[in-house]
Protein backbone atom coordinates (compact mmCIF):
# COMPACT_ATOMS: atom_id res chain seq x y z
CA UNK A 1 0.00 0.00 0.00
CA UNK A 2 2.75 2.47 1.00
CA UNK A 3 4.77 1.64 -2.13
CA UNK A 4 1.74 2.28 -4.30
CA UNK A 5 1.12 5.66 -2.66
CA UNK A 6 4.77 6.66 -2.97
CA UNK A 7 4.76 5.73 -6.65
CA UNK A 8 1.55 7.73 -7.19
CA UNK A 9 2.91 10.85 -5.48
CA UNK A 10 6.11 10.68 -7.55
CA UNK A 11 4.05 10.36 -10.72
CA UNK A 12 1.90 13.34 -9.74
CA UNK A 13 4.94 15.49 -8.96
CA UNK A 14 6.51 14.54 -12.28
CA UNK A 15 3.27 15.40 -14.09
CA UNK A 16 2.96 18.78 -12.36
CA UNK A 17 6.54 19.76 -13.18
CA UNK A 18 6.06 18.93 -16.85
CA UNK A 19 2.65 20.58 -17.13
CA UNK A 20 3.79 23.98 -15.93
CA UNK A 21 2.06 26.97 -17.50
CA UNK A 22 5.43 28.69 -17.89
CA UNK A 23 6.83 29.30 -21.33
CA UNK A 24 9.95 27.55 -22.62
CA UNK A 25 13.22 28.24 -20.74
CA UNK A 26 14.85 31.50 -21.77
CA UNK A 27 18.12 31.39 -23.66
CA UNK A 28 19.38 34.39 -21.71
CA UNK A 29 19.23 32.33 -18.48
CA UNK A 30 22.65 30.94 -19.32
CA UNK A 31 25.72 32.34 -17.58
CA UNK A 32 27.07 35.52 -19.15
CA UNK A 33 30.67 35.33 -20.48
CA UNK A 34 31.74 38.23 -18.23
CA UNK A 35 29.77 36.99 -15.22
CA UNK A 36 30.20 34.31 -12.60
CA UNK A 37 28.28 31.37 -11.25
CA UNK A 38 26.75 28.32 -12.93
CA UNK A 39 24.03 30.24 -14.77
CA UNK A 40 20.40 30.91 -14.04
CA UNK A 41 19.31 32.28 -10.70
CA UNK A 42 22.58 31.34 -9.00
CA UNK A 43 24.74 33.25 -11.50
CA UNK A 44 26.26 36.70 -11.09
CA UNK A 45 25.97 38.65 -14.34
CA UNK A 46 27.48 41.77 -12.78
CA UNK A 47 24.35 43.87 -13.38
CA UNK A 48 22.41 45.78 -10.75
CA UNK A 49 18.88 46.84 -11.72
CA UNK A 50 16.44 49.14 -9.90
CA UNK A 51 12.78 48.55 -10.68
CA UNK A 52 9.91 50.97 -10.07
CA UNK A 53 6.42 49.52 -10.45
CA UNK A 54 7.49 45.93 -9.81
CA UNK A 55 4.18 45.09 -8.14
CA UNK A 56 2.16 45.62 -11.31
CA UNK A 57 1.01 43.17 -13.96
CA UNK A 58 4.14 43.45 -16.13
CA UNK A 59 6.46 44.06 -13.19
CA UNK A 60 6.25 40.56 -11.73
CA UNK A 61 7.34 39.00 -15.02
CA UNK A 62 10.21 41.45 -15.45
CA UNK A 63 11.37 40.59 -11.91
CA UNK A 64 11.10 36.87 -12.64
CA UNK A 65 13.34 37.31 -15.69
CA UNK A 66 15.84 39.42 -13.75
CA UNK A 67 15.96 36.79 -11.04
CA UNK A 68 16.42 34.09 -13.68
CA UNK A 69 19.65 35.67 -14.93
CA UNK A 70 20.85 36.29 -11.38
CA UNK A 71 20.92 40.07 -11.53
CA UNK A 72 20.99 41.98 -8.26
CA UNK A 73 17.68 43.84 -8.17
CA UNK A 74 16.48 46.78 -6.09
CA UNK A 75 12.70 46.83 -5.91
CA UNK A 76 10.85 50.00 -5.00
CA UNK A 77 7.96 49.41 -2.61
CA UNK A 78 5.38 52.07 -1.72
CA UNK A 79 3.46 50.00 0.83
CA UNK A 80 3.91 47.20 3.30
CA UNK A 81 6.76 44.88 2.36
CA UNK A 82 4.39 41.90 2.40
CA UNK A 83 2.53 43.36 -0.59
CA UNK A 84 5.49 42.29 -2.74
CA UNK A 85 6.39 39.06 -0.95
CA UNK A 86 5.44 37.07 -4.04
CA UNK A 87 8.52 38.53 -5.75
CA UNK A 88 11.02 37.21 -3.19
CA UNK A 89 11.12 33.56 -4.41
CA UNK A 90 12.03 34.83 -7.89
CA UNK A 91 15.53 35.70 -6.69
CA UNK A 92 18.36 33.70 -5.19
CA UNK A 93 19.26 34.49 -1.59
CA UNK A 94 20.69 37.99 -1.29
CA UNK A 95 19.97 39.00 -4.90
CA UNK A 96 16.93 41.20 -4.16
CA UNK A 97 16.59 44.33 -2.03
CA UNK A 98 13.22 45.89 -1.20
CA UNK A 99 13.30 49.62 -0.54
CA UNK A 100 10.40 51.71 0.74
CA UNK A 101 9.85 54.98 -1.12
CA UNK A 102 7.26 57.66 -1.66
CA UNK A 103 6.57 58.88 -5.18
CA UNK A 104 6.47 62.42 -3.74
CA UNK A 105 9.79 62.09 -1.90
CA UNK A 106 12.75 62.55 -4.25
CA UNK A 107 15.32 61.39 -1.70
CA UNK A 108 13.53 58.08 -1.06
CA UNK A 109 13.40 57.43 -4.82
CA UNK A 110 17.15 58.03 -4.98
CA UNK A 111 17.58 55.37 -2.28
CA UNK A 112 15.85 52.85 -4.53
CA UNK A 113 18.24 53.63 -7.39
CA UNK A 114 21.36 53.68 -5.19
CA UNK A 115 24.26 52.20 -7.22
CA UNK A 116 22.11 50.56 -9.91
CA UNK A 117 23.50 50.18 -13.43
CA UNK A 118 20.05 50.16 -15.04
CA UNK A 119 16.74 51.62 -13.89
CA UNK A 120 13.41 50.27 -15.16
CA UNK A 121 10.30 52.44 -14.78
CA UNK A 122 7.08 50.41 -15.00
CA UNK A 123 4.91 52.80 -12.99
CA UNK A 124 1.46 53.26 -14.45
CA UNK A 125 -2.26 53.03 -13.71
CA UNK A 126 -5.22 52.80 -16.06
CA UNK A 127 -7.35 54.95 -13.74
CA UNK A 128 -6.71 57.82 -11.36
CA UNK A 129 -6.58 56.49 -7.80
CA UNK A 130 -8.83 58.31 -5.36
CA UNK A 131 -9.18 58.48 -1.59
CA UNK A 132 -11.53 59.86 1.05
CA UNK A 133 -10.43 63.01 2.86
CA UNK A 134 -11.78 65.38 5.50
CA UNK A 135 -13.79 68.42 4.50
CA UNK A 136 -14.52 71.39 6.82
CA UNK A 137 -18.11 71.81 5.63
CA UNK A 138 -21.03 69.41 5.10
CA UNK A 139 -20.90 66.49 4.24
CA UNK A 140 -17.45 66.69 5.94
CA UNK A 141 -15.83 64.12 3.67
CA UNK A 142 -14.48 64.55 0.18
CA UNK A 143 -13.48 62.11 -2.55
CA UNK A 144 -10.24 63.47 -3.95
CA UNK A 145 -7.70 62.22 -6.47
CA UNK A 146 -4.70 60.57 -4.89
CA UNK A 147 -2.44 60.22 -7.94
CA UNK A 148 -3.56 61.86 -11.19
CA UNK A 149 -2.53 60.75 -14.68
CA UNK A 150 -0.33 63.85 -14.92
CA UNK A 151 1.53 62.98 -11.73
CA UNK A 152 1.82 59.25 -12.46
CA UNK A 153 2.75 59.35 -16.14
CA UNK A 154 4.65 62.64 -16.35
CA UNK A 155 5.94 64.01 -13.06
CA UNK A 156 7.09 60.71 -11.51
CA UNK A 157 8.63 59.58 -14.80
CA UNK A 158 10.45 62.91 -15.10
CA UNK A 159 11.75 62.68 -11.52
CA UNK A 160 13.15 59.18 -12.14
CA UNK A 161 14.84 60.38 -15.34
CA UNK A 162 16.35 63.40 -13.60
CA UNK A 163 17.67 61.21 -10.78
CA UNK A 164 19.24 58.86 -13.34
CA UNK A 165 21.06 61.81 -14.88
CA UNK A 166 22.20 63.18 -11.53
CA UNK A 167 23.32 59.77 -10.25
CA UNK A 168 25.00 58.85 -13.56
CA UNK A 169 23.00 55.66 -14.11
CA UNK A 170 24.18 53.76 -17.19
CA UNK A 171 20.72 53.35 -18.71
CA UNK A 172 17.05 54.03 -18.08
CA UNK A 173 14.28 51.86 -19.52
CA UNK A 174 10.97 53.71 -19.58
CA UNK A 175 7.79 51.77 -20.39
CA UNK A 176 5.24 53.92 -22.21
CA UNK A 177 2.47 52.83 -24.59
CA UNK A 178 1.76 52.59 -28.32
CA UNK A 179 -1.43 54.52 -27.62
CA UNK A 180 0.63 57.51 -26.44
CA UNK A 181 -0.38 60.52 -28.53
CA UNK A 182 -0.81 64.26 -27.96
CA UNK A 183 -4.01 64.12 -30.06
CA UNK A 184 -5.77 61.31 -28.20
CA UNK A 185 -9.06 62.05 -26.45
CA UNK A 186 -7.84 59.86 -23.58
CA UNK A 187 -5.99 61.78 -20.88
CA UNK A 188 -4.08 58.60 -20.03
CA UNK A 189 -2.73 58.38 -23.60
CA UNK A 190 -1.92 62.11 -23.73
CA UNK A 191 0.01 61.99 -20.45
CA UNK A 192 1.84 58.86 -21.59
CA UNK A 193 3.10 60.86 -24.56
CA UNK A 194 4.00 63.81 -22.35
CA UNK A 195 5.85 61.41 -20.05
CA UNK A 196 7.93 60.11 -22.97
CA UNK A 197 8.90 63.65 -23.90
CA UNK A 198 9.78 64.54 -20.30
CA UNK A 199 11.97 61.44 -19.95
CA UNK A 200 13.81 62.12 -23.22
CA UNK A 201 14.43 65.72 -22.17
CA UNK A 202 15.80 64.76 -18.75
CA UNK A 203 17.67 61.63 -19.90
CA UNK A 204 18.21 61.62 -23.70
CA UNK A 205 19.76 58.12 -23.68
CA UNK A 206 16.67 56.44 -22.26
CA UNK A 207 15.28 53.34 -23.98
CA UNK A 208 11.54 53.72 -24.56
CA UNK A 209 9.42 50.54 -24.61
CA UNK A 210 5.98 51.05 -26.17
CA UNK A 211 3.64 48.03 -25.89
CA UNK A 212 0.05 47.74 -27.05
CA UNK A 213 -2.51 46.35 -24.61
CA UNK A 214 -1.10 43.46 -22.60
CA UNK A 215 -2.75 40.07 -22.31
CA UNK A 216 -1.77 37.36 -19.87
CA UNK A 217 -2.86 35.54 -16.75
CA UNK A 218 -3.76 38.59 -14.66
CA UNK A 219 -4.71 40.93 -17.50
CA UNK A 220 -7.42 43.57 -17.51
CA UNK A 221 -8.40 42.76 -21.08
CA UNK A 222 -9.50 39.16 -21.75
CA UNK A 223 -10.32 38.57 -18.09
CA UNK A 224 -12.47 41.70 -18.17
CA UNK A 225 -14.63 40.39 -21.00
CA UNK A 226 -15.12 37.12 -19.12
CA UNK A 227 -15.91 38.89 -15.84
CA UNK A 228 -18.38 41.18 -17.58
CA UNK A 229 -20.23 38.15 -18.94
CA UNK A 230 -20.26 36.51 -15.50
CA UNK A 231 -21.76 39.62 -13.90
CA UNK A 232 -23.80 40.85 -16.85
CA UNK A 233 -27.34 41.89 -15.91
CA UNK A 234 -29.85 40.00 -18.07
CA UNK A 235 -26.96 38.54 -20.09
CA UNK A 236 -25.98 41.76 -21.91
CA UNK A 237 -22.39 42.97 -22.40
CA UNK A 238 -22.03 46.51 -23.81
CA UNK A 239 -19.76 47.22 -26.76
CA UNK A 240 -18.64 50.86 -27.14
CA UNK A 241 -19.87 51.99 -30.57
CA UNK A 242 -20.35 48.36 -31.49
CA UNK A 243 -16.77 47.45 -30.49
CA UNK A 244 -15.41 48.43 -33.90
CA UNK A 245 -12.15 50.03 -32.71
CA UNK A 246 -9.03 47.93 -33.30
CA UNK A 247 -6.61 46.51 -30.74
CA UNK A 248 -3.45 44.41 -31.17
CA UNK A 249 -2.73 42.76 -27.79
CA UNK A 250 0.78 41.59 -26.94
CA UNK A 251 1.70 38.80 -24.52
CA UNK A 252 3.12 40.25 -21.29
CA UNK A 253 5.95 37.67 -21.24
CA UNK A 254 7.13 38.87 -24.67
CA UNK A 255 7.40 42.44 -23.37
CA UNK A 256 9.20 41.23 -20.23
CA UNK A 257 11.67 39.36 -22.47
CA UNK A 258 12.31 42.51 -24.49
CA UNK A 259 13.03 44.49 -21.32
CA UNK A 260 15.39 41.76 -20.08
CA UNK A 261 17.28 41.75 -23.36
CA UNK A 262 17.69 45.52 -23.15
CA UNK A 263 18.99 45.17 -19.58
CA UNK A 264 21.58 42.67 -20.85
CA UNK A 265 22.77 45.05 -23.58
CA UNK A 266 21.86 48.48 -22.22
CA UNK A 267 24.54 50.31 -24.13
CA UNK A 268 23.42 48.84 -27.46
CA UNK A 269 19.87 50.17 -27.03
CA UNK A 270 20.62 53.64 -25.66
CA UNK A 271 18.20 56.22 -27.02
CA UNK A 272 16.17 53.60 -28.91
CA UNK A 273 12.41 53.24 -29.09
CA UNK A 274 11.07 49.67 -29.21
CA UNK A 275 7.45 48.96 -30.19
CA UNK A 276 5.90 45.75 -28.85
CA UNK A 277 2.71 44.42 -30.42
CA UNK A 278 0.89 41.17 -31.07
CA UNK A 279 0.83 39.02 -34.19
CA UNK A 280 -2.60 40.25 -35.36
CA UNK A 281 -5.25 42.84 -34.64
CA UNK A 282 -8.88 42.44 -33.59
CA UNK A 283 -11.89 44.64 -33.15
CA UNK A 284 -13.04 44.66 -29.53
CA UNK A 285 -16.15 42.80 -30.63
CA UNK A 286 -14.06 40.07 -32.28
CA UNK A 287 -11.92 39.84 -29.15
CA UNK A 288 -15.00 39.47 -26.95
CA UNK A 289 -16.39 36.73 -29.21
CA UNK A 290 -13.01 34.97 -29.09
CA UNK A 291 -13.10 35.03 -25.27
CA UNK A 292 -16.66 33.72 -25.08
CA UNK A 293 -15.85 30.92 -27.50
CA UNK A 294 -13.24 29.73 -24.96
CA UNK A 295 -15.31 30.29 -21.83
CA UNK A 296 -18.59 28.96 -23.26
CA UNK A 297 -20.26 32.13 -22.04
CA UNK A 298 -22.70 33.46 -24.59
CA UNK A 299 -23.93 36.89 -23.51
CA UNK A 300 -25.60 39.17 -26.01
CA UNK A 301 -23.19 41.87 -27.22
CA UNK A 302 -25.11 45.10 -27.54
CA UNK A 303 -24.08 48.26 -29.38
CA UNK A 304 -23.89 51.14 -26.89
CA UNK A 305 -23.14 54.65 -28.22
CA UNK A 306 -20.02 56.21 -26.78
CA UNK A 307 -21.99 59.10 -25.29
CA UNK A 308 -24.19 56.67 -23.32
CA UNK A 309 -21.21 54.59 -22.20
CA UNK A 310 -19.48 57.73 -20.91
CA UNK A 311 -22.44 58.42 -18.62
CA UNK A 312 -22.42 54.83 -17.36
CA UNK A 313 -18.66 55.01 -16.74
CA UNK A 314 -19.09 58.13 -14.63
CA UNK A 315 -20.81 55.86 -12.11
CA UNK A 316 -18.71 52.71 -12.46
CA UNK A 317 -15.46 54.69 -12.04
CA UNK A 318 -16.08 54.80 -8.28
CA UNK A 319 -15.67 51.03 -7.93
CA UNK A 320 -12.49 49.90 -6.08
CA UNK A 321 -10.99 48.43 -9.27
CA UNK A 322 -13.26 49.90 -11.94
CA UNK A 323 -13.96 47.84 -15.04
CA UNK A 324 -14.74 51.00 -16.96
CA UNK A 325 -13.96 54.69 -16.49
CA UNK A 326 -14.73 57.66 -18.74
CA UNK A 327 -11.09 57.75 -19.80
CA UNK A 328 -11.12 54.05 -20.68
CA UNK A 329 -14.20 54.66 -22.82
CA UNK A 330 -12.20 57.25 -24.75
CA UNK A 331 -9.20 54.92 -25.03
CA UNK A 332 -11.26 51.93 -26.20
CA UNK A 333 -12.97 54.12 -28.79
CA UNK A 334 -9.68 54.63 -30.62
CA UNK A 335 -7.50 52.16 -32.51
CA UNK A 336 -4.76 50.75 -30.26
CA UNK A 337 -2.48 49.15 -32.86
CA UNK A 338 1.04 49.34 -34.26
CA UNK A 339 1.95 50.97 -37.54
CA UNK A 340 2.12 48.91 -40.72
CA UNK A 341 5.03 46.45 -41.30
CA UNK A 342 6.08 48.60 -44.28
CA UNK A 343 6.45 51.63 -42.02
CA UNK A 344 8.82 49.79 -39.68
CA UNK A 345 10.82 48.39 -42.59
CA UNK A 346 11.24 51.89 -44.03
CA UNK A 347 12.85 53.16 -40.81
CA UNK A 348 16.59 53.79 -41.16
CA UNK A 349 19.37 55.52 -39.27
CA UNK A 350 19.93 56.10 -35.56
CA UNK A 351 16.30 57.09 -34.99
CA UNK A 352 14.93 53.81 -36.41
CA UNK A 353 12.03 52.52 -34.33
CA UNK A 354 12.72 48.90 -33.41
CA UNK A 355 10.25 46.08 -32.89
CA UNK A 356 10.38 42.86 -30.87
CA UNK A 357 11.61 41.03 -33.96
CA UNK A 358 14.75 43.21 -33.99
CA UNK A 359 15.57 41.79 -30.56
CA UNK A 360 14.82 38.21 -31.56
CA UNK A 361 11.50 38.02 -29.69
CA UNK A 362 8.65 36.48 -31.68
CA UNK A 363 5.12 37.63 -30.85
CA UNK A 364 3.20 34.88 -29.08
CA UNK A 365 -0.24 34.31 -30.69
CA UNK A 366 -3.12 35.08 -28.36
CA UNK A 367 -4.74 31.78 -29.39
CA UNK A 368 -1.82 29.88 -27.85
CA UNK A 369 -2.15 31.41 -24.38
CA UNK A 370 -5.73 32.52 -23.74
CA UNK A 371 -7.20 29.08 -22.98
CA UNK A 372 -4.70 28.55 -20.16
CA UNK A 373 -6.33 31.12 -17.93
CA UNK A 374 -9.80 31.63 -19.42
CA UNK A 375 -11.07 28.06 -19.12
CA UNK A 376 -11.64 28.72 -15.41
CA UNK A 377 -14.73 30.70 -16.41
CA UNK A 378 -16.33 27.57 -17.87
CA UNK A 379 -18.89 25.83 -15.72
CA UNK A 380 -16.97 22.74 -14.65
CA UNK A 381 -13.67 23.99 -16.06
CA UNK A 382 -12.00 22.39 -19.07
CA UNK A 383 -12.71 18.86 -17.77
CA UNK A 384 -16.32 19.12 -18.97
CA UNK A 385 -15.00 18.65 -22.51
CA UNK A 386 -13.67 15.17 -21.66
CA UNK A 387 -16.69 12.87 -21.51
CA UNK A 388 -16.50 10.38 -18.66
CA UNK A 389 -13.21 11.79 -17.37
CA UNK A 390 -14.21 11.81 -13.72
CA UNK A 391 -15.46 8.22 -13.75
CA UNK A 392 -12.33 6.89 -15.47
CA UNK A 393 -10.14 8.84 -13.06
CA UNK A 394 -11.90 7.36 -10.03
CA UNK A 395 -11.53 3.80 -11.38
CA UNK A 396 -7.79 4.20 -11.97
CA UNK A 397 -7.33 5.76 -8.55
CA UNK A 398 -9.05 2.83 -6.89
CA UNK A 399 -6.94 0.28 -8.81
CA UNK A 400 -3.70 1.96 -7.71
CA UNK A 401 -4.48 1.92 -4.01
CA UNK A 402 -5.84 -1.64 -3.86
Amino acid sequence: MMLARTHTLRSLNKHVSRASFATAPKKYAESRPDGGGPGGRSSNPGITVAVFGAGGFLGRYVCSNLGEIGSRTYIGNRGDEFELRHLRPMFDLGRSRFVFYSARDRDSMAEVIADADVVVNLIGKYYETKTLSDKPSFPYIDYKTNFSFEETNVEIAKTIAELCTEMQVDNLIHVSSLAASPDSKSEWARTKYAGECAVKEAYPWATIIRPTQLFGYEDKLLNQFANQAAMAPFGYVPMIDGGQALTQPVFMDDVANVITKVVGNAEGYEGKTIDCFGSRDFTYKELAEFVYDITSQYPELIDVPKSVMLNIAKITQFQPNPMMTPDLVELWSEDYVAKSPEWYESQVGADKVLTMADLGVEATPIEKIAFRYLHRFRKGGHFVLAEGYHGIHQEKKCDIFE
